[in-house]
């Protein structure tokens, strides 16, 4: 039997079989290139998948052999894969990254048990964009976020605790609702199986349990995904992880999140209650606008960098939010592109100021005047990925920018308005990108401060891996709109 067979379950299987093994590896460095090793190696499988689903379409693995809906089912899209890339190369780019800043934070002894809780955090991750069951999915959910805990909670900076300890609290609301939600529709549907649940939901007489298990997971997910108002365990949690973490967390944690909450909302919910685009609609639009609104003006008065990239997030957030709630091929096809254009624009920001602070010792505004003469490469990579965040032309924030915006104008008046409040939050990511460039190359560098020299090797390349990758699917879209497209037409039903 070809092993491309099983593709779907090695995505999940490697890491996750891979990260007791870890822990057991002592010798300086090598928990670290065993976990690296096996990160290139999903990321391989996950190109590898990518390019069987574009071949056949979408693919179903039945674990251990019993067919849905009575096992559990691995279903894999062009949506899944989409996820697949993003989670799989962040976690490589942010390994191989890494390499300095974990060697510096996190130390040889507890090594091998945080590189065993990457893996288990990347195996979760995958296992929660490619399960078709829900309870499975949560099962998922739990382990990467009780990994993203141990993660967080690494490094040296005790401040992280308390982050982690609000991620918990959040975190497990999160999990409790969303469990909560998956219940009542077992309830009433007697499935687990989310296209069998699809199915069922359509033959239930009585609605009201069902949208009350809309309103739960709904809620579970936001938490999760950071979605404004419930996002406040997002910016200290990037900020004061191990800079390593904050790299990969930034550039996946919330997509999946968010991948499952558009999945179970336009499969499950959409086609069977009636109301249920309309009340999505007047429900998330209003929170998209004030994210991107709020998060991109508290990202201006923010002087610590990896705060205000938080912030930022939850701008970004606000924009895929907006793209879902508008509910039209355009509009979504807008959002999941910018789910994969979000992940290079964020990884490429927080490496250039992770690379920044490897030198200067702080991630504080004024820490960074003057640190273009010194870190010219790292500053033109910070100077790029931003241009893309704002949405210039030839860069990737600008083509789902564009999709959004033209989705925006199909509403008339009342689309004028989004439009010019997406193009204000825009306006807004351009005083916070400045004030970093002002800084970096307009103000002097004091005599008292630690002098600067450009970031390792291995820092440079991979920062500029991604800023690259932020050009090139900026000018060749191709791939990311085609995987876009496609998830649209599956997502709303129009698939052939």
């Amino acid at each position: 039997m070809s092993i491309q067979v099983h593709l779907p379950a090695l995505q999940i299987v490697v890491p996750l079989l891979l990260a007791p093994v870890v822990t057991l590896l002592r010798v300086r460095s090598l928990p670290w290139a065993a976990t690296t090793a096996t990160s290139v190696l999903t990321f391989i499988l996950a190109i590898a998948l990518t390019r069987q689903v574009a071949a056949a379409g979408a693919l179903s693995y039945a674990v251990g052999g019993w067919a849905p809906p009575y096992g559990i089912e691995l279903a894999v899209d062009q949506f899944s894969v989409l996820l697949l890339l993003i989670i799989s190369g962040a976690s490589t780019a942010a390994l191989l990254f890494g390499k300095a800043t974990l060697d510096q934070e996190i130390g040889e002894e507890r090594a091998p048990l945080f590189f065993a809780a990457w893996l288990l955090v990347l195996a979760a991750l995958c296992g929660m964009v490619t399960t078709g069951d829900a309870f499975n999915l949560f099962v998922f959910l739990e382990i990467s976020s009780l990994a993203s805990y141990v993660l967080i909670a690494a490094g040296p900076d005790r401040r992280a605790l308390m982050a982690t300890h609000r991620y918990i609290i959040l975190g497990t609301l999160g999990a409790t609702f969303y469990l909560i939600g998956v219940g009542l529709i077992y309830l009433m549907t007697g499935t687990l199986n989310l296209a069998d649940m699809a199915t069922r939901i359509g033959e239930v007489s009585e609605l009201r349990p069902v949208l009350v298990a809309a309103g739960f997971i709904t809620l579970g997910l936001a938490l999760k995904a950071a979605m404004f108002p419930v996002h406040a365990w997002m910016p200290n949690a990037y900020a004061f992880a191990p800079h390593a973490v904050g790299v990969f967390l930034a550039a996946c944690a919330t997509k999946a999140a968010l991948y499952v909450l558009i999945r179970i909302d336009l499969v499950v919910f959409l086609p069977h209650l009636s109301e249920h685009a309309a009340q999505v609609s007047a429900f998330f639009i209003p929170l998209a606008v004030v994210a991107f609104l709020v998060g991109s003006t508290v990202a201006v008065f923010e002087r610590n960098l990896k705060r205000m990239l938080g912030y930022s997030s939850v701008a970004q957030i606000g924009y895929i939010l907006l793209g879902l709630s508008l509910l039209t091929p355009l509009a979504l096809t807008g959002a999941i592109v910018h789910l994969f254009n979000h992940a290079l624009i964020k990884g490429a920001l927080f490496m250039a100021v992770v690379s920044i602070a490897y030198r200067a010792g702080s991630v504080q505004l004024p820490a960074i005047a003057g640190c273009a003469r010194a870190m010219p490469l790292t500053m033109a990579a910070f100077v790029l990925a931003g241009l893309s965040m704002i949405g210039v032309p030839l860069t990737t924030g600008f083509v789902s920018k564009w999709y959004l915006i033209q989705a925006c104008l199909e509403f008339g008046v009342p689309g004028y308005v989004l439009a010019g409040a997406l193009l204000l939050s825009s306006l807004l990511a351009v005083v916070y990108v400045w004030k970093v460039v002002e800084a970096a190359y307009f103000k002097p560098r004091p005599e008292d401060a630690t002098p600067l020299r450009e970031a390792p090797p291995m820092m440079l390349a991979a920062l500029w891996v991604v800023t690259l990758a932020n050009l090139w699917f900026g000018i060749d879209s191709r791939l990311p709109l085609g995987l876009a497209r496609a998830a649209t037409a599956t997502l709303l039903g129009e698939a052939p």
